[in-house]
């Protein structure tokens, strides 16, 4: 696509643009009584105008029903997680019964890992990405400990190439054939926090398998950003929050995807809880766990109705937009912001762009490595309405998310970044 660094280019674009009344449905704050530009999707999703009512029906349900809003009503209690499957099912490409929300992310992970990985005298090795976001660390050096291994050990992990930002997908591959038979586990996130780079998910989960490993992916900078196809995939676990790209409200709940050939394997060792006990029995009170079939199986306890219900109100927007849409002008988004930034950088060397310039390895976050004038400039930014995200020790993350960022959005960003 051929683009122009003008304010009239950016406004044509978001006059063409399909997805521009989605634009609307969001709550921006404010600054000096404009919209701030918002660019920190990537860390907490702006908040839909939907969720006010749908918090405000429950709390009428709850004041009209008491207990018994359980199982009255058009969205009774009881069943809400069921209420968020088919749109989730979509979101990451699962099949109805691979998914389930539940939980928030890191215990979600940590439920997975309990059932995923098994080490034995052979087999206890987890190859994950170097600088993974720390809470992924923090859980696998934990699970490890746990089963009475060194993580220094049992820990393996795939950074870049000498004087590279980035991993390449040939060196993930070539470090899990390595290992070979000794892995138990490859874990990587989707998105890589820090740099943006998006993994060929398919690939890793191929070569996990082909050295006979579970394969598992942490989502939480993918699900709502890109299109995901996890079923096809052939994941066996994934893991992702709500609260960043899916605009769920902070502490939003996470899901959880387990692939249908472990959903119905009672025997798969895993924590279990109420509400993961066949439901035709469940109030039966009894010993003796039997889990659900699929995903929810590995479900503990009832829903968090009313952070369910934030989180309900905008998978049905992005079920209407549309995961392929919202791609295609991501893209485009995505793109344009390389663009302006490039342009407003040209003589100023503030920085240097460390996410894939290939729009196949990356969704729509720009990671800018910055010089000893990084945090003067995100600082500025903020100052002037420009919302972004400071990661140590020096990157500036920019999301323009495209739901809810506009072509104009990205050009006065570039602007503030110019007049520095």
């Amino acid at each position: 696509m051929h683009y122009e660094n003008s304010l009239e280019f950016a406004r044509a674009q978001d006059a063409n643009d399909p997805l521009r009344s989605y634009r609307e449905q969001f709550v921006f704050p404010q600054h000096n009584g404009t919209n701030v530009l918002y660019f920190c999707g990537n860390s907490l999703g702006l908040q839909p105008k939907t969720v006010r009512r749908a918090l405000l029906d429950e709390l009428d349900q709850w004041a009209v029903h008491g207990v018994e809003g359980h199982f009255r009503g058009d969205l009774p209690w009881m069943h809400y997680h069921k209420f968020l499957t088919p749109q989730t099912a979509r979101l990451v490409g699962a099949l109805p019964h691979e998914v389930v929300v539940m939980n928030t992310l890191t215990v979600n992970l940590h439920l997975a890992m309990v059932s995923f990985y098994r080490p034995t005298a052979r087999r206890y090795k987890i190859i994950m990405e170097a600088g993974a976001f720390p809470s992924d660390q923090y859980a696998v050096e934990s699970q490890v400990r746990w089963h009475g291994r060194d993580p220094e050990r049992a820990i393996v992990e795939v950074g870049p190439r000498a004087g590279e930002d980035v991993l390449r997908t040939e060196d993930i591959l070539q470090i899990i054939e390595k290992e070979g038979d000794e892995t138990a586990l490859v874990l990587f996130g989707g998105v890589n926090y820090y740099t943006g780079q998006f993994y060929d998910l398919e690939k890793i989960a191929a070569a996990a398998h082909r050295m006979g490993a579970y394969a598992g992916f942490d989502l939480a900078h993918a699900a709502g950003n890109l299109p995901l196809r996890l079923h096809d995939w052939d994941a066996d676990f994934a893991v992702w929050c709500s609260y960043k790209y899916l605009n769920s409200g902070p502490g939003g709940p996470a899901g959880l995807f387990v692939h249908e050939r472990h959903g119905s394997n009672a025997d798969l060792p895993r924590f279990a809880g109420w509400w993961g006990h066949d439901e035709d029995e469940r109030f039966l009170m009894q010993k003796g766990f039997k889990p659900m079939r699929g995903a929810e199986g590995w479900q503990l306890s009832n829903a968090q109705i009313f952070a369910f219900a934030a989180h309900k109100a905008s998978l049905d927007i992005f079920d209407k937009a549309g995961m392929g849409n919202l791609r295609e002008k991501s893209l485009r988004l995505t793109g344009f912001l390389e663009f302006v930034l490039r342009e407003a950088n040209r003589e100023k060397n503030l920085f240097r762009i460390i996410t894939p310039t290939s729009p196949d390895e990356r969704g729509c976050q720009l990671s800018l490595l910055t010089d000893g004038r990084g945090r003067a400039l995100f600082d500025y930014l903020t100052a002037n309405g420009a919302i972004a995200d400071w990661r140590e020790p020096n990157v500036i993350r920019f999301a323009p998310v495209p739901l809810y960022n506009s072509f104009e959005d990205v050009w006065h960003l570039g602007e503030r970044v110019r007049k520095f």
